[in-house]
Formats: structure tokens, C-alpha cells, sequence
């Protein structure tokens, strides 16, 4: 018996192949989760429904209508909504904040940090007659600063504020809501920064937020997803509010 069975979960930004949100609907289908799957890329995320026998929706998690329609979807297919994993951000431009982008800063913004607040809103009630789980993507980029990532760094605090405010609200119906915190992690997000930054395939490994672990490698998806499957399962029945880095011991050294 797995460690979803039964449950049913909805995951934003699950389309990249590789990603954390594919390789979590992966795990979570074994563990005998009921899928909702959400996204903005139709073409991938039709095929890894298809792939898991999962039901999925394209849609813009910034936008309020689409983050009611997602949960009024769920409990129209399945009857109920135990988990949800809100996972769908970008990385945005790398450059320094006094050069940054408006626009882009507002984009960043908009899927990061009110993505996030209206999966909040709009799954928190459908977890209060039996309590549930909600867990959200954050960073190492929540607790620390890197140069020329304002959008995303400014994106990832504010969504731990985000999450402890709610698991102070949800408590009091069994609703937890945790931060995963990864550190550069080996998925297609990872590739994007690199080549904003011009490193080539070759030196990929030796990329300086690789070598700046002090495991020395960049985090496998499957090593995030696991950590977002414990706090999704009743393995994790009296953790709330709590912020889980999967970062190599990059904030070990944190100052």
C-alpha cells in the first residue's frame, strides 16, 4: 500500500520532462495518488497525464479563475482534495536589480508569489472538512541572496511568508503547509540559468553553483520530490509550518 494511496493531490508545474513537478507526479502516481496535473505547456503535460492515466488542465496559476476552476475540476473528478503540491514558478532575467526588467520582475512575481497565494486560497477550503496537506516550492534562494536574481530570490522569500502565515490559519482544521527548499537542482530551470549565464554543456558540473554545494553536485529531482512525498503523506502528520531544505548543505554554511 503506498504512502498516497487513495489520496488525491494536484500539482502545479508539472510539464518539464525532467523537472521537480514531473518527476513528484511520477512519484506520488506510484505511491497511488489520484493526479490532478496542471500547467501552462499543453503538449508535455497532455503526455505525462496520458503517461500516468492522470487527469490534467492547462491553465495560469497567476490567475485567480484558473486557480478556482483547477480545484472546482479536482472535486468534480475525484470527490475531494487531500494534496497540493504548488510548484509552477519561473526564474525570470539575470542581471543586476538597478538594470532588472519591470515586466519581467512583475511576471516572476505574479506565477511565484500569487500563483502561490491563490493556490492557497483556493485549495485550503477544500481540505477543511477532513484536513490535508499543502506543500509549496521555495529555495535556497528564500533564506540567502545571489547576485542578479532579484524576481526569483524577492519570490522565493516571500513564499515561506506566505506558507507560515498559512499553516497558522490551517491548523485548526488539520490543513499543514510546508516550504520544500531546494538547492540548484539538475532540471531544465537549472539549464536555463546556465546558459543566461554562458556555461556551456561541458561545464556544467563545474558550474560555480554546483561546485558551491558542499556535496559538490546538483541535487537530482527525485531527491526533491521524495522530500515533498513526506510532507504530502501522513508520514509528516505533525509538520506544519516548517521550512525543508533539500540543498546539499548549502545552508549549513548560511550566516
Amino acid at each position: 500500500m503506498g504512502k498516497l494511496s487513495g489520496k488525491i493531490a494536484i500539482i502545479t508545474g508539472a510539464s518539464a520532462p525532467a523537472g521537480i513537478g514531473a518527476t513528484a507526479a511520477r512519484l506520488f502516481n506510484a505511491e497511488g495518488a489520484n493526479l490532478m496535473l496542471v500547467d501552462v505547456d499543453e503538449a508535455p503535460l497532455s503526455a505525462l497525464a496520458c503517461e500516468l492515466g492522470a487527469a490534467h488542465m492547462v491553465a495560469d496559476v497567476s490567475q485567480d479563475d484558473a486557480n478556482r476552476d483547477i480545484v472546482a475540476a479536482t472535486l468534480d473528478r475525484f470527490g475531494g482534495l487531500d494534496a497540493a503540491l504548488l510548484n509552477a514558478g519561473i526564474v525570470g532575467n539575470i542581471m543586476p536589480t538597478v538594470d532588472y526588467d519591470l515586466e519581467v520582475f512583475d511576471k516572476v512575481l505574479a506565477v511565484n508569489v500569487r500563483g502561490v497565494f491563490l493556490g492557497l486560497k483556493h485549495t485550503m477550503p477544500a481540505m477543511e472538512a477532513s484536513g490535508g496537506s499543502v506543500v509549496i516550492t521555495s529555495s535556497t534562494a528564500g533564506i540567502r541572496a545571489l547576485p542578479g536574481l532579484a524576481a526569483y530570490t524577492s519570490s522565493k522569500h516571500a513564499v515561506i511568508g506566505l506558507m507560515r502565515t498559512a499553516a497558522l490559519e490551517g491548523a485548526a482544521h488539520n490543513i499543514r503547509v510546508n516550504t520544500v527548499n531546494p538547492s540548484p537542482i539538475a532540471t531544465p530551470m537549472m539549464d536555463k540559468m546556465e546558459d543566461m549565464n554562458g556555461v556551456t554543456n561541458a561545464d556544467r558540473q563545474n558550474f560555480p553553483l554546483a561546485q558551491g554545494t558542499p556535496l559538490k553536485r546538483y541535487g537530482q529531482p527525485e531527491e526533491v520530490a521524495r522530500m515533498m512525498l513526506f510532507l504530502a503523506s501522513d508520514d509528516a502528520s505533525f509538520s506544519t509550518g516548517g521550512v525543508y531544505m533539500v540543498d546539499g548543505g548549502v545552508s549549513a554554511g548560511r550566516v
